[in-house]
């Protein structure tokens, strides 16, 4: 870390915004969106006690590991993957993507606009849409093998885009509930501006402060690919790896167009800072 960050002269929130520029990641491209931690494990409680370690998500681990049971599952992945058929990682899809980023902020534009052009001109099915901060982590965290997403800078100062001020039809989820704003932790108290002032606070914590260097290891440091992955259960599709591959030796174009749209549906790893 940085001796500014260390002495507290600069926020976690700018030291993160710093490193994803470094990295080559800019709101100007959803494709390399500026990623952030999720920092918090509690979406459930009444009052957010920023004090309990048990608070948090656990930042040395990717999301694919904060479970025991599911990082064995990704590590059964790994070890019995056909290296003939398939590429030998722990992840086939990607914490940060295009689809990623307008899906949390489709209730604004131009991101709704962007979503439905990524969608093929419609919303998804209501279900699979951004509905509830606690069912997404839950998702990302536990129930999903298919879901490693990560957070977006916005969830850290900008309440508008849990709200659908526009009043778009988001559709209506299996269970008859008509989608609409995010639903929001207990401890927000339905207020998206509650809701961003104290996940800041989150994220500008004694407890994040000490771990956060731990989360960066994964994603813009020395555990972002090589053996140090392989023992963090940190691998990701050889495809996401876009400044790993030189794509200019190969000749295909098939399986060079293959390449350039697997980064461009699905995600691509940040520079390595």
């Amino acid at each position: 870390c940085f001796p500014s960050l260390q002495k507290r002269e600069i926020s976690n929130f700018d030291y993160l915004m710093y490193l994803n520029t470094l990295a080559g990641r800019s709101y100007n491209d959803y494709m390399q969106y500026p990623v952030f931690p999720w920092v918090l494990a509690d979406y459930h409680s009444e009052t957010l006690n920023l004090t309990d370690p048990h608070t948090f998500r656990d930042l040395s681990k990717p999301m694919g590991a904060q479970t025991v049971e599911r990082k064995q599952k990704f590590i059964q992945r790994f070890n019995e993957v056909e290296k003939n058929l398939s590429a030998q990682c722990h992840y086939c899809t990607h914490y940060s993507s295009a689809i990623i980023v307008a899906s949390y902020l489709v209730r604004m534009e131009p991101f709704t606009q962007t979503f439905c052009s990524l969608q093929g001109g419609s919303f998804d099915v209501a279900d699979r849409m951004f509905h509830s901060v606690k069912s997404t982590w839950e998702s990302a965290s536990r129930d999903n093998m298919s879901d490693v997403r990560e957070l977006t800078p916005e969830f850290f100062y900008l309440p508008e885009f849990l709200t659908n001020a526009n009043h778009f039809e988001l559709g209506r989820m299996q269970d008859g509930t008509v989608l609409g704003d995010v639903q929001l932790p207990p401890w927000a108290d339905g207020d998206p501006h509650k809701f961003i002032f104290l996940h800041r606070q989150a994220l500008e914590s004694d407890y994040v402060s000490a771990h956060l260097h731990r989360w960066i290891d994964l994603i813009f440091g020395h555990k972002q690919h090589g053996s140090a992955a392989v023992e963090a259960v940190n691998t990701y599709h050889p495809y996401f790896y876009g400044d790993k591959m030189d794509l200019n030796n190969i000749k295909d174009p098939l399986i060079k167009g293959t390449i350039l749209g697997f980064i461009s549906n699905f995600g691509q790893i940040p520079k390595q800072v």
